[in-house]
């Protein structure tokens, strides 16, 4: 039976699996070093990321008519609906000359879509960092200069947002959820029949705080700060996304550092681990308005979800508000596969890039 070759470019790792149809036959992980990763620009590693898909084609056996397709994460790309689509040239194009943002999974598409080529078959991707499909209210910031963007944890979202849909004996184009993201990046949606409608924006600081990252900030202060003589844009940056949240309070963004903190009765680990959790359910609560309380589950996920305190003190803020589910982790290596075969078994139509705009 043809196989599915799921290509994942991580900042320092490249994940490949086999899948044939949703189930896992083999998985791998290479880790890059410091100094194989050490060009300028995200593209130069092209041929090194290259070389380790192949080398894994090679340990599986792989010949080229054993591929139904090739499955990609998707980069930074225009903003699209979510769903699967065909990897093009325009695509890899875009990916290549980083048109919106360098980012590592820039490089997933291009070696599906080589790969593919080689093969005969089809490459895709599957919901995207940047699925977009906004109401047009959450669109408005309050500064013209600055629209709201969709920018999170889709391929995740989507995918849990399935899994509790058939749990809920529905389609998930006939369900309200909530789903929050919770990882070293944190973002919180509306899930109103099939689509994303309003969410936090993972990427550019909006949100509750995070182990690395600062979330929303007072503007005011921040505009100040930017301005005090003391910070170049690019320390600024690192605040925002590296070196805020947990870190920047505690000096560690390790939860079981923290929680064994809290154990030995440190108060300032409690305060700050649980604002973090306040934050995250403020975050859960505006997203109900925006379903007008009408929510049939609340889905936490992500690696944070395995902790077990930070889950208590969320859940004893929203509980009231629906049913919550944890589904702790997160699996972007089936939820690629789980995409793609929904459309090489006919389920739903794969789009084109870039995505007409109605």
């Amino acid at each position: 039976m043809p196989l599915l070759l799921i290509i994942n470019t991580g900042s320092t790792t490249t994940k490949l699996a086999l899948y044939r149809q949703c189930l896992p036959v083999a998985r791998q992980t290479i880790r890059h070093t410091a100094a194989e990763l050490a060009e300028a620009k995200i593209f130069d590693q092209y041929a090194l990321r290259l070389r380790a898909v192949e080398g894994f084609m090679r340990d599986q056996a792989i010949a080229p008519a054993d591929l139904a397709a090739v499955v990609a994460r998707g980069g930074l790309l225009r903003p699209m609906p979510g769903g699967c689509y065909r990897i093009n040239r325009t695509m890899v194009d875009e990916l290549q000359r980083a048109v919106y943002g360098e980012h590592a999974s820039n490089l997933s598409a291009p070696l599906a879509w080589q790969v593919a080529d080689g093969a005969g078959c089809q490459a895709y991707i599957v919901d995207p960092v940047v699925t977009d499909e906004l109401h047009s209210l959450a669109r408005l910031s309050g500064l013209p200069e600055l629209p709201r963007r969709s920018v999170f944890h889709a391929l995740n979202h989507k995918a849990v947002a399935r899994r509790v849909a058939a749990q809920l004996g529905k389609a998930y184009g006939n369900c309200r959820l909530i789903v929050a993201h919770l990882g070293g990046g944190i973002s919180v949606g509306a899930h109103c029949e099939g689509r994303v409608i309003d969410v936090s924006n993972a990427l550019d600081g909006e949100g509750p705080f995070t182990p690395e990252r600062s979330g929303s900030l007072p503007a005011g202060p921040l505009v100040q700060l930017c301005f005090d003589g003391r910070h170049q844009q690019r320390d600024l940056e690192r605040l925002i996304a590296g070196h805020g949240g947990l870190l920047a309070y505690l000096g560690t963004s390790d939860l079981r550092e923290i929680t064994a903190r809290i154990d030995r009765d440190d108060l300032q680990a409690r305060l700050v681990l649980e604002a973090m959790a306040y934050q995250i359910a403020k975050g859960i609560g505006a997203q109900a308005t925006v379903l007008k309380g009408r929510v049939e589950a609340i889905v936490l996920t992500g690696g944070l979800a395995h902790c077990e305190w930070l889950i208590e003190k969320i859940t004893e803020r929203i509980g009231f508000l629906a049913p919550v589910r944890v589904l702790p982790g997160e699996d972007e290596m089936g939820a690629l596969a789980q995409g793609a075969w929904r459309v090489v078994k006919g389920e739903e139509p794969a789009g084109d890039y870039p995505p007409k705009v109605d």
